[in-house]
């Protein structure tokens, strides 16, 4: 299959995500600016479908218990980890939230976060973007940098 395609694929998934999207593309010798660009869309791309979820599928399935009670201990635990975030910062702490790129706080649990407290569509919509953005930008240097200290290593 295509690297750019695995990207996508990866920058979309809840668990991997842009963290894991990115790094592919570029070990697959995308170029990285096109990686990053393919690889942030992506992973924002997630945002409006989580949202659909929530606002229109969610309600159908609350009567399952399994799945309530599931849902109910993600949610639990997604409070948890966004709430100092945003209870201090709001929107830029849910930027910030996304921004930090390690596992756990991607674009699926800041939409989650933003449809539990309730935060409006459009701007956490914005405040995520510039979150994947952010992520997007310190995974890229990061690797870029690997790279380049890589070849220093080598050479």
């Amino acid at each position: 299959m295509n690297a750019l395609l695995w990207a996508v694929l990866l920058s979309m998934s809840p668990v991997f995500e842009l963290r894991a999207g990115l790094p592919v593309a570029v070990a697959a010798g995308v170029h990285p600016w096109l990686a990053y660009i393919v690889c942030v869309g992506a992973n924002i791309l997630v945002f409006p479908v989580a949202y659909f979820f929530l606002e229109v599928i969610h309600h159908r399935l609350l009567h399952v218990n399994s799945y309530q009670c599931a849902f109910d201990k993600f949610m639990e635990r997604t409070r948890r980890k966004v709430s100092p975030y945003v209870d201090k910062y709001g929107l830029f702490g849910l930027a910030v939230f996304v921004a930090i790129p390690i596992p756990g706080t991607g674009v699926w649990t800041a939409s989650l976060a933003a449809w539990f407290f309730g935060m409006s569509w459009w701007k956490s919509f914005i405040a995520v973007l510039i979150g994947v953005a952010v992520a997007g930008a310190i995974m890229l240097g990061a690797l870029l940098g690997g790279i380049k200290l890589v070849g220093w290593v080598i050479a």
